[in-house]
């Protein structure tokens, strides 16, 4: 089975290829905010849209008569730019289709939201410790030897930078041979004390990112408020503090891949029930907002969905408000009211006492156990609960 495939590894380049680097992330931003402003004007003079191709006609002819510095980069990243703004107003259309209260119009691109991220496509060679990259030659890698280089076909390449670090990102096409895991079935309750818990009693501690670095995160954004405005200071403590952010981010992502690995490839369940939660409602609570962005619940849904896929797991999730905390997981009854305060579940029908966040997995793992069975534990009719490999869901917010 071909499949396609993303490896992401940390350049090091030289003064001169980061120059190039800027010059390229200038052109596709260049790019993307003049094929937004065409269609935007397009559009309040004929009441049409431009498509795609229409664009890149213009853009090839404008680009000949006025901007002839766009020639020093190579032309698949003002292509890819376009195309990316195209998809963006095509995401916007099917967003208002859908009803959506925020559809995101797409907005222009600014330089000071930083370094625009650029995609090159044509000839893409790897070697043990460098990329050959399309009008920018060879480029030295951080980390030796973990681009793939024999028995794949690379589509592109996307270069990105954040706090002064280059990163290359390699999609490639490539055989993989799926088996389908055999494992018993398991749920996995997401949390804020611990960031996954499973049905089988594994617990994956939450890392806790911004907690950790939250004195240094306060005193950074002082150090940074009290300088002047574009002076070399100012620029110093806005790089430290993005130098900040950056190790947060690589430490909850680090986190997350350690997780999710083990959860998918070591313990290779038949199924997986997660919970859908309602993340934008949470993060309404002043008080946990803090919390639950620091875990990054979306990210762990998403690397469980992508990796489950590549070993033969199937991945259900259960209905948002589907009781997987309430309801004892031993008996089937269900309470009325759980504080959130409460971290250990006693059930006042049997009498049962373990820890919350087990219970509600122990409930979504029995989702999965036989999907076609609509009558639970305690003779009620659970069916409309179940929805097969889309849609089985917890009010996170409620319990």
């Amino acid at each position: 089975m071909l499949i396609q495939r993303g490896y992401k590894t940390e350049l090091d380049p030289n003064n001169k290829q980061r120059s190039a680097f800027l010059l390229h992330s200038d052109a596709a931003r260049f790019a993307y905010n003049w094929g937004l402003a065409r269609r935007k004007e397009y559009y309040a003079e004929t009441g049409k849209t431009l498509n795609f191709y229409a664009l890149k006609r213009e853009f090839n002819g404008e680009k000949q008569v006025h901007n002839i510095w766009l020639y020093g980069a190579n032309c698949s990243v003002t292509t890819s730019a376009l195309r990316n703004m195209d998809r963006a107003y095509q995401n916007f259309f099917r967003r208002v289709r859908e009803g959506s209260n925020k559809p995101g119009f797409p907005r222009f691109k600014s330089r000071h939201r930083g370094v625009y991220p650029f995609r090159l496509y044509g000839t893409i060679r790897v070697g043990k410790h460098a990329i050959r990259l399309p009008s920018i030659d060879w480029v030295r890698l951080k980390e030796a030897d973990y681009l793939p280089r024999d028995q794949v076909k690379i589509l592109s390449a996307t270069v990105s930078e954040r706090a002064g670090h280059w990163y290359v990102s390699l999609q490639v096409a490539e055989e993989h041979t799926v088996t389908p895991a055999e494992g018993p079935a398991l749920g996995v309750d997401l949390g804020i004390s611990a960031m996954a818990t499973c049905s089988n009693g594994t617990v994956y501690e939450n890392p806790k990112a911004t907690v950790r670095y939250e004195r240094k995160l306060r005193r950074l954004n002082k150090e940074l408020a009290r300088r002047k405005r574009g002076s070399q200071n100012w620029r110093k403590a806005k790089a430290q503090l993005a130098e900040t952010h950056r190790r947060i981010a690589n430490l909850r992502l680090n986190s997350t891949h350690d997780a999710t690995h083990d959860l998918i490839e070591h313990k290779k369940p038949s199924t997986i029930v997660i919970e859908d939660l309602n993340v934008s409602g949470m993060v309404q609570n002043r008080h946990l907002a803090r919390a639950i962005s620091d875990v990054g619940m979306r990210e762990f849904r998403r690397q469980i969905e992508y990796k489950a896929a590549w070993n033969g797991v199937a991945v259900e999730t259960a209905g948002r408000f589907f009781p997987s905390s309430k309801q004892c997981s031993e008996c089937g009854n269900v309470k009325r009211l759980l504080k959130l305060s409460e971290r250990i579940y006693v059930c006042e029908s049997c009498g049962a006492v373990l820890d919350r966040d087990l219970n509600a997995a122990r409930n979504l793992a029995k989702l999965a156990v036989k999907p076609t069975e609509s009558i639970n534990a305690c003779g009620e009719d659970v069916s409309h609960l179940v929805v097969s490999g889309a849609n089985l869901c917890e009010a996170g917010t409620q319990s």
